[in-house]
């Protein structure tokens, strides 16, 4: 589904990621987690077309991954974009007018699932109420590979969750391919068929969830600190 081939990028002096190959299969949810700086959100840039690589390629479904395959790849950023004199009606409807694959039916079951006021302005969200909003609006795509960056960063338990449920309920696991960065291993380690670790900018290894349960009697985040020694 997701092929990288000896990737690299470089800002200026400083690398960010290098040597990446991996193959990333169609379906389920993988988890790419490390610790600051390592290179995850450059990756997931990479992968969504924003950001291009110095050197390698990434293919998705056989075709070189650009803005061009912004229909195939929903991507969830880390940071606020939304206009913020929306009401959240009025932003789903500019999302169904951006995205063909927009399932507006899906986005409203998910406004009221995470509830959400469809008349509130945007502007006066709480920083939990605007995380569920990001939530909503990424998972009401049909795209086949969604690419979450932190969806859980800065919030509160209540907040991730709802946000967590809603990973479990509205995502197709065997149509939808998702990558999912985060420092919030603990909670989002039940979701999680398959995990990579990111070094320095280089993967460590990967692995499925249940193998390293079960073959080696880790949790993911012992797995990850065993490949970071």
């Amino acid at each position: 589904m997701i092929e990288v081939k000896n990737v690299k990028k470089r800002y200026l002096t400083k690398t960010a990621i290098e040597h990446i190959t991996v193959n990333i299969p169609k379906g389920g949810i993988t988890g790419l987690v490390g610790e600051n700086g390592s290179g995850k959100s450059t990756f997931l840039k990479i992968l969504a077309g924003l950001v291009r690589p110095t050197k390698g390629t990434v293919l998705v479904d056989g075709n070189v991954v650009s803005r061009r395959l912004a229909d195939r790849i929903a991507y969830l950023s880390e940071q606020d974009t939304f206009y913020s004199f929306y009401r959240v009606k009025e932003l789903v409807a500019f999302y169904e007018t951006q995205f063909r694959d927009f399932n507006k039916e899906r986005a409203e079951e998910l406004i009221s699932f995470m509830k959400l006021d469809l008349n509130s302005k945007i502007k006066t969200l709480s920083k939990g109420n605007r995380g569920r909003l990001k939530i909503v609006l990424t998972l009401a795509r049909d795209a086949p590979v969604l690419l979450l960056d932190e969806p859980l960063s800065g919030l509160d338990p209540m907040v991730r969750d709802s946000i967590v449920k809603s990973l479990i309920s509205f995502i197709d696991l065997e149509r939808q391919t998702v990558l999912i960065t985060t420092h919030e291993i603990n909670e989002m380690e039940p979701l999680f068929d398959r995990v990579i670790a990111i070094k320095n900018g280089q993967i460590l290894g990967m692995a499925d969830s249940e193998e390293i349960r079960d073959q080696e009697g880790l949790t993911i985040v012992d797995w990850m600190k065993k490949k970071y020694e």
